[in-house]
């Protein structure tokens, strides 16, 4: 039987909280389970490989400072950003699965792109929301004890978040709320998106894009969005300005019946990628864990198309390997 009472955050309803679920304003709500069963038995899905080697795993200079920014993947939608003098994690997961469970789920198909004991002394994690591929209980509790970091998320995860890294510092925000943190403002912001981490908990905790306001310039990152008509997109050059870098997901989109509304497609990524009108942005969410329908190689071939149908330098948009670094140019 659904819930009657929401788990993990109690709260004033809003234009995004009805009192028990979270919701996207004048947005798409996540398919039902019929749907879910007729994706898995009438669609095919390519065929993935069960491992990549990593070409070279990369070892973090201790910090960035100055101008400078520079971005290592670690895999999906797990990056390291130096910048400020900082060093933040996105969504980390090092576990081999996306997945509640140990001996089924997706599996990791190329290791992390940085080994664990490599990290630099990570001072800020971000986790944009609560699915498996993005908040891993197993990686937070690793990161607590190794570095005792500031945790960000959105309203509702620090419940889930808690008993894996107790006393730890856990910052929750609702969208537009912000938390400074040595010379970085975060700000979280709207993305079409939805949560959940078991069959009776949809959207009861909140996802976010997170905006870094730093010294070195102005960071967007989404862990996961639908393209939403570029609503979001518009509201964040409006409100902020042109960014300096833009992280965006161009992976998990195929069947499109099924995922439009939760994972935009690498057009749709070139599309608010202009419509942002940064000056230059990263591609991920693809590569490490198959999630969806679509080839380990179609995002990469995707976004290259659209880039040069929308007569963008192919420079300005980089999907990242894992393993890579990117050092962004200044605007």
């Amino acid at each position: 039987m659904p819930l009657k009472a929401n788990p993990y955050y109690q709260g004033p309803e809003s234009d995004h909280f009805d009192g028990l679920r979270f919701f996207n304003p004048d947005g798409i709500a996540p398919l039902g389970l019929k749907d879910v069963i007729r994706w898995n038995l009438k669609e095919t899905r390519a065929r993935w490989p069960k491992h990549l080697p990593l070409p070279t795993p990369a070892r973090p200079a201790a910090r960035v400072n100055g101008s400078d920014l520079r971005v290592t993947m670690i895999g999906h939608a797990s990056m390291l950003i130096q910048v400020a003098g900082l060093n933040i994690l996105t969504d980390p997961v090092w576990s081999d699965r996306a997945s509640p469970m140990r001996f089924a789920g997706p599996k990791r198909v190329i290791a992390p792109g940085i080994a664990f004991d490599d990290l630099p002394k990570i001072d800020v994690v971000l986790v944009t929301h609560n699915h498996y591929d993005h908040l891993d209980l197993k990686t937070l509790q690793r990161l607590a004890e190794a570095f005792d970091p500031l945790f960000i998320t959105p309203l509702g995860n620090d419940t889930i978040m808690r008993p894996s890294v107790q006393n730890s510092r856990i910052a929750t925000l609702d969208w537009e709320e912000s938390r400074s943190f040595e010379g970085i403002t975060f700000t979280a912001e709207p993305c079409h998106h939805w949560s959940a981490r078991g069959l009776r908990d949809r959207s009861m905790a909140l996802w976010a894009a997170f905006v870094l306001e730093t010294p070195a310039g102005l960071i967007y990152h989404i862990g996961d969005t639908g393209f939403h008509g570029g609503r979001n997109y518009r509201a964040i050059v409006q409100k902020y300005g042109p960014a300096r870098l833009a992280i965006l997901p161009i992976g998990a989109y195929e069947p499109r019946w099924f995922m439009e509304a939760q994972h935009q497609n690498p057009a749709e990524a070139v599309e608010g990628f202009r419509l942002l009108g940064a000056a230059h942005a990263i591609g991920h969410h693809f590569g490490t864990f198959q999630l969806t329908n679509e080839a380990i190689n179609a995002p990469v071939d995707h976004l290259a198309e659209a880039l040069e149908a929308a007569e963008i330098e192919a420079t300005r948009f980089r999907p990242m390997a894992a393993g890579e670094m990117f050092d962004v140019p200044t605007m």
